[in-house]
This record gives structure tokens, sequence and C-alpha cells, in this order.
């Protein structure tokens, strides 16, 4: 049990000086498992994604305070080298994308789903200057080579998901629409990049589920369970970056506060309730799994067991990396409180 965390959380003019993070390792218990090759390929991989996306300092010294690869090794941990690279090329990609779309405008978003949807529905003949595109190209040319059919649909499926919540997001915020916890839980779901990650579960085993699986309301449920801890307690995390630059649309802890009324340690707590929640859900469908035959009922353990490694690894690299709490990752680990930022100027 992490000691309790005690700090007065108000200032002088009673506004919040800061707030006490849930204490989510004691309900994520988790083992955190560890990618051998994870380093060596990840490396390799940034060099690559510097180079095709031309990325220069001092982008490259930010993006490298990340520490993806650390995220790469604890979320895929029995990766071989040659799947693990295509993950590594994947995912370094998607956080620049990321970060390209929450500084763009509807018509980026946009223009990015086109170019990269049609990217990976051909990436043979497709042709296109754009570096987003490209790397695309590069990274699903060589993904098809070894996953199935029905991972290779999934992973379009998905990403195409994520673009389409993204523009629909970037055109609420313009618009000032105002989520409450019900119209935000769905597309957060799809804008979390935990759909695609999911299907790359398939690929680093080298397995393809049947749809019979993938569409099972079990299935679906373990998989929202993981997706709603991974989106919710990065939203506990991002709150202080994006209060202090008057953006947290997306962010749980700010939808709490608009639509129940609540303070922001309220807030926080309730958010870190619906966390526990979801690890309960998770373990509760987990529990009643039907069955398939054996060879399938092998794939589903091994699919299961893949988001598992993704709901711990997210937690612990969300520490480890720069993202979130810059160079105080551990302090803000151990002591569990959160110093709210100055906001910046409008």
């Amino acid at each position: 049990m992490a000691p309790i965390a005690t700090y007065t959380i108000t200032s002088s003019d009673s506004e919040p000086a800061g707030f006490i993070l849930p204490d989510l390792f004691s309900d994520c218990r988790y083992p955190l498992r560890l990618n051998p090759h994870s380093h060596h390929v990840s490396r390799a991989s940034e060099e690559w994604l510097f180079t095709e996306a031309h990325v220069v300092e001092p982008e490259i010294s930010t993006f490298k305070a990340l520490r993806i690869h650390d995220l790469i090794a604890y979320c895929y941990p029995d990766a071989d080298v040659s799947h693990l690279r295509i993950l590594s090329d994947f995912l370094n990609w998607s956080f620049t994308v990321d970060d390209y779309l929450d500084d763009g405008n509807v018509d980026d978003a946009r223009g990015m789903r086109e170019c990269c949807i049609s990217a990976l529905r051909d990436p043979i003949n497709f042709q296109t200057e754009n570096p987003a595109g490209k790397i695309c190209k590069s990274f699903f040319t060589r993904f098809t080579e070894t996953a199935g059919p029905g991972c290779t649909e999934r992973f379009i499926h998905v990403l195409d998901l994520f673009f389409i919540a993204a523009a629909k997001e970037v055109n609420n915020r313009a618009k000032g629409h105002i989520h409450d916890l019900e119209s935000y839980a769905a597309p957060r779901r799809d804008l979390t990049g935990s759909k695609s990650c999911f299907v790359l579960v398939e690929y680093a085993a080298r397995i393809d589920l049947p749809d019979e699986v993938v569409s099972h309301p079990v299935i679906m449920a373990t998989e929202d369970a993981a997706n709603d801890y991974i989106a919710w307690s990065n939203d506990i995390f991002s709150y202080n970056k994006e209060q202090s630059r008057h953006d947290t649309y997306t962010n749980l802890i700010a939808v709490l506060m608009r639509e129940q009324g609540l303070d922001l340690q309220d807030a926080v707590d309730y958010s870190g309730q619906l966390c526990k929640s979801a690890i309960q859900r998770f373990e509760d469908n987990r529990a009643i799994l039907p069955s398939w035959g054996e060879e399938v009922d092998r794939q589903v353990a091994i699919y299961i067991q893949g988001m598992q490694d993704l709901i711990v690894g997210t937690l612990h690299w969300s520490f480890d990396s720069a993202r979130y709490f810059g160079k105080d990752g551990e302090t803000v680990k151990r002591e569990r409180f959160i110093k709210l930022l100055p906001k910046i100027p409008l």
C-alpha cells in the first residue's frame, strides 16, 4: 500500500494549488514485463522516423524524452525483433500524428485521415509526398507481410475510427460543444489509440482472431474496460498540462467538474474510482469468457494478456516519460502530489 499523501491543496485565494493523485498502483497490481529487444530496436526506429518525418532539434530531444521505447517494451514484452520494429515504427509515428492533430484544425484532421487511410488501403500503389502518408506506406507494407487478413482489416478500421473521432473533436471544440460524461466516454475510446494497440497484440503474437471472437459481447466489454482504464488514467496524468493551456475539452476531470459541480480534488478522486471500476470490469469479463475450442482459446488468452500488458505498461510509462510530469515523474509517483502549473496567458 502506498503511503497516504497529505498536502495543503488550496492557496491563499481559495483556488486549488494542486491535487493528490489516486493510488492507481494499488488497484493495478499486474506484473510489469519487459521486452529485452526494445532499446536496440527503438533506437533504429527513432532514427528512421527522424529521417522520414524531417524531425530536427530541439524536437528530437523532446521526442526522445518521451521514452516511447519503454512504453513499447512494457506493452509488447513477448514480441520478436522483426515485429517489434514495426510496432516501434507505428507507435513512434502515432505520437507525432497525435501532437499534430492536437494543434491542427478540422481540415488538417480530415486531410490526414484521407492520406493515411489511402496509404493503408493500398500501400504499394498509393502515391503521396506527405511524410505521414509515406511513413504509413513504409510500415504497413511490412506489416502486411505477416499479419492475418482479419488483423489487417481491423487495424485499418480502428485507425480510421481514430481519425474520424479526432476530426469530430476538433470540430466540436471549435463550435464550443460541451461534453457530459455519457457523450464523452464512447468517442474517447476511439481517440486514445488503444484500439490500434489491441490489434497490434494480435500482430505481435502472429494470431488472427476469428470474427465471431472479436464481435463477441464479452470480448468487446473486456476491450472497453481496458480502453477506459488507459483513457481515464491518461486524463488524470495529462490534466495539469492541459489546464495550463486552457485545453481541457477532452479531459475526464474537466467533464466531471462541469457536469457534476465537483471541485478539482473530488473530480480527480471520482476519476480514480472510475479507473478502479474499469479494472474490475476487465477482470469480471475475463472470468466469463466463453470457449471457442482449444486453439482459439489459446489465442484469446494471448489477446487478453496483451490488453493486461497495455494497462499496466501505460501506467508505469506515464511516470517514466517526460510527457506528463517532465523530469519529476519519480517524485510524483512516490508522493502523488501535482502542483498546478500557472495558466499560459491567452
